[in-house]
């Protein structure tokens, strides 16, 4: 399933002009707080009417102001995850999940209840009530109540911002299964780099009411110039087949036929994981360097440079395990004489890469 959107709408002194299309996979809206990702999620919705545009899920048309087409909320068959629950306090989980069962279509392909309560780990919870819950686990049982009303696409507004990084990383496993497993498009809002790099199939990145850039997650995330969150966000994405979990408490990753050192990651041998390196825990070399605590020193090729309007530059560079960027000062790229076609290794120290950095590739290869 495809979403094509073209909004046009004015709030005041913000003025919202986007054009984009979503195909099958997680799609996320990613910028900046006030660059009208949410505008846009709620336009999809149907919860705000924008002044102009359309928006078509495939064959299915949702808004047509030209036209005069409004589908309600409750006729564009969309679930809907806020960044709190939402849940009726007064009823229990079970309960809960059942009110959502009771807006699905009568003809419409639901997921059976017991299968949504397996896919989120919901069992232990059903007979509890939404104040018995952690902020993870109330979550889980906001989009468990979404899916059972037989959705069309899924619409998740940072649902993961009012929860601590525990939680999140509770939680991001349970989006890695809906990416993967239940086969309905989600569109994502977010402003963290980390829940991008781990979920997305597709970015579109938002900077003031307009789209600055979109395509394939690996792409994007690996391009210097699509950095809506600043330089201080950057970083790259990699694929990397568990390769060997060490006694020491670290796995070897085969990283493109190199090997990528990182603290115990929770796959199994032979699973193929996602990794985020922020660019500034890389550190360039011309020559491979000896005598390094770092376990990680990956060779590449320079591809291209990008000066800040500071003293930093981001260095994007090709390596067996795929692009990577680094974030280093224009000073250090002067000293090294970089430039494209620049032979380099790059170090990425092995506790520089944080848990909710690592995730599941399943569907979300991004290429």
């Amino acid at each position: 399933m495809t979403l094509s959107v073209r909004l046009r709408h004015r709030l005041g002194d913000f003025a919202l002009d986007a054009d984009f299309t979503a195909p099958p996979g997680l799609t996320v809206l990613f910028g900046r707080s006030g660059s009208g990702k949410t505008t846009i999620v709620n336009a999809v919705a149907g919860l705000l009417m924008p002044d102009e545009g359309w928006i078509v899920s495939d064959d299915r048309t949702l808004l047509d102001t030209a036209r005069g087409i409004r589908l309600r909320p409750h006729q564009r068959r969309l679930g809907y995850i806020f960044q709190e629950g939402r849940l009726f306090p007064h009823l229990t989980v079970r309960q809960n999940l059942g009110y959502g069962a009771w807006f699905a279509p009568r003809r419409a392909r639901r997921d059976s209840s017991d299968r949504v309560v397996e896919l989120l780990g919901l069992g232990p919870l059903l007979e509890r009530r939404p104040g018995a819950l952690s902020g993870g686990e109330k979550q889980r049982v906001a989009i468990g109540r979404a899916l059972l009303s037989a959705p069309r696409m899924l619409l998740a507004d940072e649902p993961l911002a009012a929860l601590d990084e525990a939680r999140k990383a509770e939680i991001l496993p349970y989006f890695e299964r809906l990416r993967d497993e239940v086969g309905i498009p989600i569109l994502y809002v977010s402003h963290s780099a980390s829940e991008v790099a781990r979920l997305a199939t597709t970015i579109v990145a938002l900077d003031a009411g307009r789209v600055v850039a979109q395509g394939p997650a690996a792409d994007m995330l690996g391009d210097p110039a699509v950095l809506p969150t600043g330089p201080r966000e950057a970083g790259a994405v990699v694929q990397a087949r568990v390769a060997h979990h060490h006694a020491d408490g670290l796995t070897e990753l085969d990283a493109g036929g190199v090997p990528l050192f990182l603290p115990r990651v929770a796959a199994a041998p032979g699973e193929t994981v996602r990794v985020r390196i922020s660019a500034h825990d890389v550190i360039l070399a011309r020559h491979r360097p000896a005598g390094l605590s770092a376990l990680n020193i990956l060779p590449g090729t320079v591809q291209d440079i990008r000066p800040g309007e500071g003293p930093g530059t981001i260095v994007a560079l090709e390596t067996p395990a795929g692009r990577l960027l680094a974030r280093i000062t224009r000073r250090s790229a002067e000293a090294l004489e970089l430039a494209p076609g620049a032979a380099v290794h790059a170090v990425v120290k092995t506790v520089s890469v944080a848990p909710l950095d690592i995730g599941g590739a399943g569907a979300g290869r991004g290429g």
